[in-house]
């Protein structure tokens, strides 16, 4: 049994422009006192095919957690431009994934993986992107309301060791209520891939410039 259980995550800032921080509000419910703080970690799939671009947008440290209902705001920047495969508009425009982790002593028991899609503010780029992105003209949207949530079996204070099978299902989550909605995505073919089964999980981010963990308390709902 999952001692943390997330009961509501919002994008506040969605959609956005391409360059704009991310801004969540995350709820979650903790059934027993923990002795230790929860990591949080947000992550950016550059490419598909390949985790050495993978990029940790930020990561938090959530505590001490009381036994009940708790909700906090975590914010990370976008994906630094320099660090993706390609700046070609063909590479960067379309649809890529987001996703949230949370750990417990080091080991990842929950992430929230969300479909991304990047276009031109502007219909004329739109129509005819140029042959380099400009970044200062895209903007993102992020489908909050059909998240991909995977959860993994995990020793809690509690537990003298983890579950026999580590891996649980991995689920679109209806009962998870996710926030602001978001508006209609541009009409460049890609809806169609939010059906489509995200990535297999990633082992390790590539290496992001070093920035300083942040201790997060959080509020008693």
């Amino acid at each position: 049994m999952s001692i943390v259980n997330i009961r509501n995550i919002q994008l506040l800032n969605n959609p956005a422009r391409w360059e704009d921080d991310y801004n969540f509000r995350i709820t979650f419910e903790c059934v027993e006192e923990l002795k230790e703080d929860i990591e949080w970690r947000l992550l950016y799939v550059g490419d598909a095919k390949s985790e050495e671009y993978d990029q940790e947008l930020d990561s938090c440290m959530v505590g001490p957690v009381p036994v009940g209902v708790n909700s906090f705001d975590f914010t990370a920047a976008a994906p630094q431009p320099n660090l993706l495969p390609s700046t070609a508009s063909k590479e960067i425009l379309g649809v890529t994934v987001l996703i949230l982790t949370a750990s417990y002593r080091d080991k990842e028991f929950v992430r929230v993986g969300y479909y991304v899609n990047t276009e031109y503010e502007d219909e004329e780029r739109r129509l005819e992107p140029p042959t380099q992105v400009d970044f200062k003209g895209l903007v993102r949207n992020v489908l909050v309301d059909k998240p991909k949530v995977t959860r993994f079996s995990v020793p809690w204070d509690s537990d003298s060791k983890a579950l026999s099978n580590p891996w649980a299902n991995t689920v679109a989550l209806d009962s998870l209520s996710t926030g602001t909605s978001t508006q209609p995505i541009g009409s460049n073919g890609a809806d169609n891939i939010y059906d489509s089964p995200l990535p297999p999980p990633i082992q390790a981010a590539a290496p992001a410039p070093p920035m300083e963990e942040r201790a997060v308390d959080v509020e008693m709902a």
